[in-house]
């Protein structure tokens, strides 16, 4: 047994959430713990894992709020860096009315692509069942060897890789680049997280199931989850495609850490059960309970702090 369950690297950030508007007409924003990485890890230590994160943030307000938040929530801090020089990365959240997401960010550089080859520490790659990551750490160069050497060492030490290529167009300065950098992820993970609309940008597809078939016969990834939102989910295997509708609910405001909650869910079913080659009946089983946690995060602000716990899970699917 490893000390840790699953360890994941990448940003740590602030969202700023809209919280109503002023007297005077002004929107108020809420300072929200957040960054995808550490969205998985707070869903997985609320259902008991073992968890550790390795990244950048800036030695100020927001970096003491962050690190206060992951204490808070279970997930060990070792990995976590500070920089003296760069601010912490901050994202400014919008809701549409149509329930979608526009993002605007501070980060021209914020302190999460400051992580260095130097930051890793190989102890927490050595000693973790999963290794998570995304692709926002590979916006830039630093982070970007950061993330290569800790892939790596991942593989050295046999750890399950999982990936979730989280595309923010808008950090980007070249979509080319971006798909180029993405591609990395989808050639070194064996767990593949992905939405909707990555499928669409990534292939080209707008049919999902020709659109992971693409990607299949590309790249040797054993297992992929997609999430359709309001549509449920599916997963795919060489052999089995399984698929499960959404809980959808009224009380539904905001979709901020939904894809993190259920990719959480989907690592935690692992751990539990085995790397394996899952059944039809076990994949739906999966996204089940999957669908059910992340639909439970729409109905609240935020998302690292706001985690469900097991038995509501539990509650809403029966």
């Amino acid at each position: 047994m490893k000390p840790y369950d699953v360890t994941a690297l990448g940003e740590l950030l602030i969202d700023f959430t809209e919280y109503g508007m002023s007297e005077q007409g002004n929107p108020v924003l809420e300072a929200n713990p957040g960054g995808a990485p550490c969205n998985v890890l707070a869903m997985l230590s609320r259902l008991g894992k073992k968890t550790a994160f390795i990244g950048k943030v800036g030695n100020d307000m927001f970096g003491n709020q962050l690190e206060s938040a992951l204490l808070e929530t279970g997930i060990d801090t070792t990995g976590l860096k500070r920089d003296d020089k760069t601010h912490t990365t901050l994202a400014f959240v919008h809701t549409r009315e149509d329930g979608d997401r526009e993002f605007s960010f501070c980060r021209n550089p914020g302190a999460d692509v400051m992580l260095s080859e130097e930051d890793i520490e190989e102890e927490l790659l050595e000693n973790c069942r999963i290794f998570h990551f995304g692709s926002l750490s590979m916006t830039h160069d630093t982070s970007r060897r950061a993330t290569i050497k800790a892939v790596s060492l991942a593989k050295k030490h046999g750890a399950v890789l999982s990936y979730d290529p989280n595309l923010r167009e808008a950090l980007w300065e070249d979509l080319e680049e971006a798909r180029k950098q993405i591609s990395f992820g989808l050639e070194n993970c064996h767990i593949l997280k992905i939405s909707d609309n990555e499928v669409q940008w990534l292939t080209g597809e707008s049919d999902y199931d020709k659109g992971i078939r693409s990607i299949q016969e590309t790249y040797d990834i054993p297992l992929i989850l997609l999430s359709m939102g309001k549509d449920g989910s599916r997963a795919y295997t060489k052999e089995i495609r399984a698929e499960q509708a959404a809980y959808l609910q009224s009380g539904t405001i905001e979709t901020t850490g939904a894809g993190d909650t259920f990719c959480a869910c989907v690592l935690n079913y692992i751990l539990e059960n085995g790397w394996k080659a899952f059944s039809k009946e076990e994949l739906e089983e999966m996204l089940r309970f999957a669908n059910a946690a992340a639909s439970i995060v729409t109905t609240r602000k935020g998302a690292l702090r706001v985690m469900p716990q097991k038995e509501e899970v539990e509650a809403l699917m029966s």
